[in-house]
């Protein structure tokens, strides 16, 4: 049973997130900073999915006016349409259809009887209708809009929840971001005997690695990367069982770090909120590793950070543009498509064809978690390769599905998903329209509604790691760790489709590990944070290799040796490297199973 009513029993809110029984709906919170909250999502792959339930205690009996806070994500076309069923009578209005972003919209009034109330989400389209929250009022109060400070004060209101965040302990280390990165970050540093507090905004462990999404960690990965990433035959890491078994861990699945407390030039302590109950915590430690992938720390605290691809003068890099360019990468939703053993039909979809226009390759699928860069069916014109196109360009590479490059992630994230999806959706149009009936059996598998994020802002530590530096092998006094793998970068702008990509290039350069120095996993300017992942202080071009998730965790291992070290010696990242760089080789050295010092003597 859920939903909070007012003091004065007149005003009643349901949170979606909070229903008893989500059926075949879906929780998506990763939006929650940009839209004001977690909502229930409707992802059927074109098929109505199963009714979200719930059960409600009114506490007086009277005539309740309704609102239901819903998006309508392609308003030219309204693909994702829900109704709401009070007491098994469903009420007129369509939601999802209103022309609007995320808004609350009315749908008249109700009589309700004290006690027991059921509310009932019923899925019209099966693509991607969501629904935020119901309100139920007595009076005429008309529940604000946005995700601002006074729609958040007024949903915690309702919902009785503290104005503040409650205290969640203290902790030797924070790590912010549960992917491959910051489940080896927390692994390692509980094993060194630190304290640590792991905060994962998903409900899974692995990040681009987890089910969710499938990847499969590259770059220099060793054992204890290896150990997180084995899988479950449902293809789920094994990092959160791992954890598990670390009694100085702690793991906090789904939840959103949107704050965090300064003093001066440190981190206090950071404050996360719980996608289903809404309950804020704070986080308190001395020191704080971001492996979130996306820099969210180092904006919430003021670090300094690098953006965009740097021109050739600024650092003299082989393939780096003439001209500086203010862009990020771009995101990619992956998917699996199967043949069934009878007929599949699938709806007309305009709204998703617009974006797709003629397109008609199905490659670069999932074939399953770690197992990407599949083939997929190719319809009409698509069959025969454009012979303008290099033929390093023909493999099924599943990031060529990539999006969102001149937009901003922090803000129009859900945007660059949903653009994604109607790629997708109108993609798989084509190809059963075009050939029906060798396609006729076709039918959508899976297609994930969490992105696979890229690149967005990287941190500026002490030293910024260049393409040369990597191609020179260069040698660093404070090199902690190694990375492998090759340049892999991602062009967008293919003239007709933007949601592919236009170019690609993959250097192998001589193939060798390349040393990182320590310089670039910390925070220039915010005393007590470090980072690991694709943000660290690195060039766009040097990042592209950097950025493997195995390479990550190399990362990471290296800022829980300092974690450590910082928890023996009372300083900070900045201290560790003035005065215990050999400690701190040795010690990430016997996490890695390699010492680093005759390499950089």
């Amino acid at each position: 049973m859920s939903a909070t009513a007012s003091p004065a029993s007149t005003r009643i809110l349901v949170e979606a997130e909070e229903f008893d029984d989500y059926g075949g709906w879906v929780l998506d919170s990763q939006f929650e900073s940009q839209m004001g909250s977690p909502y229930l999502l409707a992802h059927g792959l074109g098929n109505p999915v199963a009714d979200a339930k719930t059960v409600i205690e009114v506490p007086e009996a009277g005539r309740y006016r309704v609102w239901v806070r819903a998006k309508d994500w392609v308003p030219s076309h309204h693909p994702g349409r829900f109704t709401l069923s009070v007491n098994g009578t469903t009420l007129a209005t369509e939601f999802g259809a209103n022309g609007r972003d995320w808004s609350w919209q009315p749908a008249g009034a109700v009589d309700l009887p004290s006690g027991d109330t059921e509310l009932v989400l019923h899925d019209l389209t099966g693509f991607d209708g969501r629904c935020d929250a119901i309100f139920l009022t007595r009076g005429d109060e008309t529940p604000p809009e946005g995700a601002g400070p006074t729609a958040r004060s007024w949903r915690k209101n309702l919902r009785g929840l503290p104005d503040a965040p409650v205290p969640a302990g203290d902790y030797d280390v924070v790590i912010v971001g549960g992917g491959v990165t910051g489940s080896a970050a927390a692994l390692s540093a509980a094993r060194l005997g630190c304290t640590v507090a792991l905060i994962q905004n998903r409900p899974y462990l692995g990040g681009n690695a987890s089910v969710e999404i499938g990847i499969t960690p590259r770059g220099e990965t060793g054992d204890l990367v290896k150990e997180l990433s084995e899988r479950t035959p449902e293809g789920d890491l094994h990092a959160a069982r791992v954890l598990a078994a670390e009694p100085n861990a702690a793991v906090y699945l789904e939840h959103h770090v949107y704050d965090v407390v300064t003093e001066g030039s440190r981190i206090v302590s950071v404050d996360a909120r719980d996608a289903r109950s809404g309950r804020e915590s704070r986080f308190r430690a001395p020191v704080f590793i971001d492996c979130s992938g996306t820099a969210i720390l180092g904006l919430l605290a003021g670090a300094e950070t690098l953006f965009g691809h740097e021109s050739h003068a600024e650092f003299g890099e082989s393939l780096a543009p003439a001209d500086r360019v203010d862009m990020h990468h771009g995101n990619t939703v992956f998917f699996r498509t199967r043949m069934a053993d009878a007929p599949v039909p699938f709806p007309e979809v305009p709204w998703a064809v617009d974006v797709a226009k003629d397109y008609a390759n199905l490659g670069g699928q999932l074939e399953r978690p770690g197992v990407d860069n599949a083939p997929g069916p190719v319809a009409g014109p698509d069959k025969v390769p454009d012979p303008t196109i290099r033929r390093r360009m023909l493999v099924p590479a599943s990031h060529f599905w990539e999006y969102g490059q001149w937009l901003d992630p922090y803000t129009e994230a859900e945007h660059i998903r949903d653009h994604l999806l109607r790629a997708i959706y109108g993609t798989f149009s084509n190809v059963k329209n075009l050939e029906p009936d060798t396609y006729a059996n076709l039918q959508l598998d899976w297609v994930a509604y969490v992105p696979a994020q890229g690149e967005f802002r990287r941190y500026r530590g002490d030293y910024i790691l260049t393409e040369t530096d990597i191609r020179t092998d260069k040698h660093f006094p404070d090199a902690v760790v190694q990375n492998s793998g090759p340049f892999c970068l991602h062009y967008p702008g293919n003239e007709k489709y933007d949601f592919r990509l236009k170019d690609w290039k993959w250097d192998t350069r001589d193939g060798k590990p390349f040393s990182i120095p320590f310089r670039c996993l910390y925070s220039t300017n915010v005393d007590n944070l470090m980072m690991a992942g694709k943000h660290i202080s690195v060039t766009h071009i040097a990042g592209s290799t950097t950025k493997f998730m195995g390479n990550g965790g190399q990362h990471a291992i290296a800022t829980a040796a300092a974690a450590a070290l910082c928890k023996k010696y009372g300083t900070t990242p900045h201290g560790i490297y003035a005065a215990h760089l050999e400690e701190l080789r040795a010690t990430a050295g016997s996490l890695t199973g390699k010492n680093l010092q005759a390499e950089t003597a």
